[in-house]
């Protein structure tokens, strides 16, 4: 009995030194400094968005197509009545909710890059506006972070302003990502969609339009601008329809969150990326960017590069029910000369914000 007491004493003592020894390790080994976590969860706030707006609406369509060949297939039925029932309500408003924009993840998002807006004049809320958004990029970061979030404090620098991204009109027909959408506050590039926020929506409307389109992400490549503008009136008209005033925007590093593999003008590549852009809307950009595990790694999150998006001065734009080609033509240069201004202003300052704004390698 002697023998057996003692044997388990030994074990007790043996297990008791060995936890001691694994407490010791584990305490040994360095926790994360707030620094690592903070950046963590700007990757994974740069993730979800990334995923959201490239596989939600095609995995959500499956996903209900598949249904349909399972006992579950009334879920499926319920949504396509809902859809049916709901088509129409992108392009009358949409369904914005304000906790969405509130939402503590789009801080996180904002600060990866990070992201900064910078005010320039005042709008007035008495007014409606159309803000013209250059340069369209890959995925249009900065438009998205200033005009869809409230993390760089859009409505803190225009009280009374209510922005308003527009964005292609067939992302409305995915199922789940038009919910998505609409609950920031996005609505189609239509004229309908437009007209709405113009004309029945109030005053102190602001939607925002990506001018050059997916034609222009095309040409998207670091530390060059090349915007589509020269032909892109019907923005114009439209303001001069409903007597919006224009005002220009401008996001300095856009075109530096990507690397893309750019085809020249006349090549067969880049005649089967226009021909699928006018057939489908989009254009299919053979772009990379950082991996998951590494900033030297390659995959399809951004890099972390500083943008700063200005905001400039109205252009005064009175409304005209049926402007004549003349008129367009003549508003349409003064947002060009408007949108020069802004930038020729604004791209030594960005410099330096930006070098202010560079943050480690991550």
């Amino acid at each position: 009995m002697k023998t057996i007491i003692t044997a388990c004493s030994q074990n007790l003592s043996g297990s008791r030194a060995s936890l001691l020894a694994t407490l010791r390790t584990l305490l040994a080994v360095p926790w994360p400094s707030q620094r690592d976590v903070r950046a963590w969860l700007q990757l994974l706030a740069v993730l979800q968005w990334v995923l959201s707006f490239l596989l939600l609406g095609t995995v959500s369509l499956l996903l209900l197509v598949y249904l349909v060949f399972t006992s579950f297939w009334p879920i499926s039925a319920l949504y396509l009545a809902w859809v049916i029932f709901d088509w129409d309500t992108p392009e009358k408003g949409g369904r914005r909710l304000p906790c969405l924009r509130r939402w503590p993840v789009w801080r996180h998002f904002r600060d990866y890059f990070p992201v900064k807006l910078v005010k320039t004049h005042e709008l007035s809320p008495s007014h409606n506006y159309i803000i013209g958004s250059h340069p369209h990029g890959i995925l249009c970061v900065g438009a998205f972070c200033n005009f869809v979030t409230g993390s760089t404090g859009f409505a803190e620098m225009f009280p009374g302003i209510r922005p308003s991204l527009t964005t292609l009109a067939g992302n409305f027909r995915l199922p789940l990502f038009r919910e998505y959408l609409m609950s920031g506050g996005l609505c189609p590039v239509t004229r309908r969609a437009i007209g709405y926020l113009l004309s029945k929506n109030g005053t102190g409307n602001a939607v925002a339009i990506v001018i050059g389109g997916a034609a222009e992400s095309l040409s998207c490549r670091p530390g060059i601008t090349t915007l589509i503008l020269k032909n892109r009136k019907g923005f114009v008209r439209m303001a001069l329809q409903h007597g919006a005033y224009l005002v220009p925007s401008f996001s300095f590093g856009e075109n530096d969150l990507f690397r893309q593999v750019v085809f020249e003008e006349g090549s067969w590549m880049r005649s089967i990326q226009q021909r699928f852009q006018k057939m489908m809307g989009f254009a299919p950009c053979v772009f990379y960017g950082r991996g998951l595990t590494s900033v030297r790694s390659r995959g399809f999150l951004p890099y972390a590069r500083p943008i700063t998006t200005v905001v400039g001065e109205p252009v005064t734009v009175p409304k005209i029910e049926d402007p004549s080609r003349e008129t367009v033509d003549m508003y349409h240069e003064l947002y060009v000369r408007s949108l020069l201004k802004l930038f020729n202003e604004n791209k030594t300052k960005a410099s330096s914000w930006r070098r202010k704004s560079r943050w480690p390698s991550r």
